[in-house]
């Protein structure tokens, strides 16, 4: 297998990574020639800005919070940026709530405090899963198995919560958004769960339900939606790949000897990188044939990142160039760049 990324200068921060799935946020900042990246450590988020040079980094810690303002000490579950055609913003998920930033983690410009129950219960409370969804909405998944759509104004902290999709059972464990950028595809928005259940919407004023595809009750832990295929990886460390709309499944990998942490696609070159607590990083490639319907998942190249149980790995670019990885316990985020 041909050498396709090499390993760069790695990216220190201030506080070592959480055991989170997707924990690793990335953003590109093109005008200023600068990628911004987010790791959850405890109730901390690390942000890093990194110009492109590799020369300059600049760190910021956001805290947990309850309202806006006393700092907390719940669990941060999740950061992740939210890009909208208006605007882009930090998204945190906690045990108390959800916290929406500026771009740049400067300024906090809504919170949203979960229902807490009145006496304690055995199940814990908090928030994950964070994916933008066309012109104006952040959906945000919460541990009741609820789906929470905001409403977002290009501008100012008129943030309001317009629908609860109530069609899970389980903890929403991630969620993604058609990323292709095309408009032919019907599905906008896929939410996953701890039983392994997918349900895939189509977005509007209104929400639609269009399919639940079944989850053989084991977990899905990060999933990605690309040209109408949903891409979804699994506690098992399989990823398969399903017709969003009509569940018919396309592919199944046996990708990863444990569990799946991480997925992510760079939507220019359907290029699919995989992470897990083996170890290993994978990048596959995937394309899809109009003609006849089908989708071809093909593997291009590994790495191992010895030691380390990876938990967030993401490409740093819309073409797959580069991608960016962390580690449970790593106070750094390793970088590799093609060849």
């Amino acid at each position: 297998m041909s050498k396709m990324y090499h390993k760069e200068k790695s990216i220190p921060i201030k506080s070592s990574a959480s055991a989170l799935y997707n924990n690793l946020s990335v953003l590109r900042i093109a005008p200023r020639c600068l990628t911004y990246f987010t790791v959850v450590h405890a109730n901390v988020v690390n942000m890093v800005s990194a110009s492109w040079d590799g020369l300059n980094y600049s760190h910021r810690q956001l805290q947990s919070k309850e309202g806006n303002v006393t700092t907390s000490s719940s669990l941060i579950m999740q950061a992740a940026w939210c890009v909208l055609p208006s605007r882009d913003l930090l998204v945190l998920t906690s045990q108390k709530g959800i916290q929406m930033y500026e771009s740049d983690g400067s300024i906090m410009v809504y919170w949203h405090a979960l229902d807490t129950p009145e006496t304690p219960t055995a199940k814990a409370v908090f928030a994950r899963g964070i994916s933008a969804v066309r012109e104006k909405h952040i959906c945000v998944g919460v541990s009741s198995g609820s789906v929470l759509v905001f409403d977002v104004p290009s501008k100012g902290s008129n943030i309001t919560l317009s629908e609860v999709l109530e069609e899970h059972k389980e903890a929403i464990t991630d969620m993604a958004s058609e990323c292709s950028g095309s408009l032919e595809c019907i599905a906008d928005l896929v939410s996953a769960d701890d039983s392994g259940l997918l349900c895939v919407w189509k977005s509007g004023e209104d929400f639609q339900l269009l399919n639940k595809i079944p989850g053989f009750d084991t977990s899905c832990s990060s999933v990605k939606l690309w040209k109408g295929t949903v891409i979804a990886g699994y506690g098992t460390g399989q990823i398969r790949l399903y017709e969003a709309v009509t569940g018919i499944l396309h592919a199944e990998v046996n990708a990863h000897a444990r569990w799946i942490y991480s997925l992510d696609i760079a939507p220019f070159t359907g290029l699919l990188l995989s992470a897990a607590e083996d170890s290993w990083v994978r990048v596959w490639h995937l394309s899809l044939t109009p003609e006849t319907n089908s989708v071809e998942i093909e593997h291009m190249y590994n790495e191992c990142v010895t030691d380390t149980q990876i938990c967030g790995a993401k490409f740093c670019d819309g073409d797959g160039y580069a991608f960016a990885v962390t580690g449970y316990d790593l106070s750094e985020i390793i970088r590799y760049t093609q060849a």
